[in-house]
């Protein structure tokens, strides 16, 4: 029987873990409480669905909600000024800009005004540039997220064999860099490979995040591997992700299913960053992962 990963439980436990340290620096005054500031620019449905569940998750764990919304025509220098405003502001401790923009926006430019000691995202140039380095900084949520899992589910990384299915700026290269530092042996393939397959079949665990709905399935996965499944599509039927999940089962050892897998990793770790990020500017030293 293949085992599904139970992300939402790992996710609950994290986030009372947060929720547990601000209530202490509440109780005995021993710093600034952490505050997120989350910037939505435009009238996207999707991203207005995703702010409102970041914004509740981060009054849920007791930290401090700065949000601003800016209209779909906001210009360059619009929202530069509200990045540099937040940037100054001491009571926000991480800022996230929500993507994606609207087209008149350069995201790439607006993301890097953010100060990697704010970057909650780990988006940055910079923040990505630590990552490659191993110096201490905030890591983008979703490939920590996938990390926590594994840890969680005490599935070993060093020495294992790890095929990561998707080359994107997201997570596919974060999480290679991530699984590198953590002692696997790491081959990178996308929906582009000529023979996936080949790639896969060879990995204890199998990490998928292309965006290409039901890229993978049986014949991709040797049996008993680990299947993470990144990726998230909306369909009539609900939501499905880039493995084809049913048709692993009996096959694949352990899989995340979707929903309710990967996702509610991404906000748990949002939450660490910014705790981190309000320790980071109080003197505490953070890990570099």
């Amino acid at each position: 029987m293949t085992t599904r990963i139970d992300g939402t439980r790992i996710a609950r436990r994290i986030r009372s873990q947060v929720a547990t340290e601000v209530a202490a620096i509440a109780a005995t005054g021993s710093g600034r409480i952490p505050g997120l500031a989350t910037v939505l620019v435009g009238d996207d449905l999707a991203s207005a669905v995703y702010v409102a569940a970041k914004r509740r998750a981060i009054k849920e764990a007791g930290m401090r909600d700065f949000h601003r919304h800016l209209p779909q025509h906001a210009t360059h220098d619009d929202v530069a000024a509200v990045v540099d405003e937040l940037t100054a502001d001491p009571e926000v401790s991480g800022i996230l800009l929500q993507l994606p923009l609207p087209r008149q926006l350069d995201a790439a430019t607006l993301i890097d005004r953010i100060p990697v000691a704010k970057d909650v995202d780990g988006l940055t140039t910079a923040s990505l540039g630590l990552l490659a380095r191993g110096e201490r900084g905030l890591r983008p949520c979703t490939p920590s997220g996938v990390i926590e899992l594994l840890d969680a589910e005490s599935i070993p990384l060093t020495g294992a064999s790890v095929a990561v299915v998707g080359w994107g700026e997201l997570v596919g290269k974060p999480l290679t860099s991530l699984l590198l530092r953590r002692g696997a042996t790491v081959s990178v393939a996308h929906e582009f490979t000529v023979d996936l397959a080949a790639v896969t079949r060879r990995a204890d665990i199998v990490v998928v995040a292309t965006g290409v709905r039901g890229l993978v399935g049986p014949e991709h996965v040797r049996p008993g591997a680990v299947v993470i499944d990144v990726g998230i599509h909306r369909t009539p039927s609900g939501l499905a992700g880039d493995v084809r999940a049913e048709e692993l089962d009996g096959i694949a050892g352990r899989i995340t299913p979707v929903p309710g897998g990967v996702g509610p990793m991404t906000i748990a770790m949002l939450l660490v960053n910014t705790l981190r990020a309000a320790q980071w500017s109080s003197g505490c030293e953070i890990a570099a992962a």
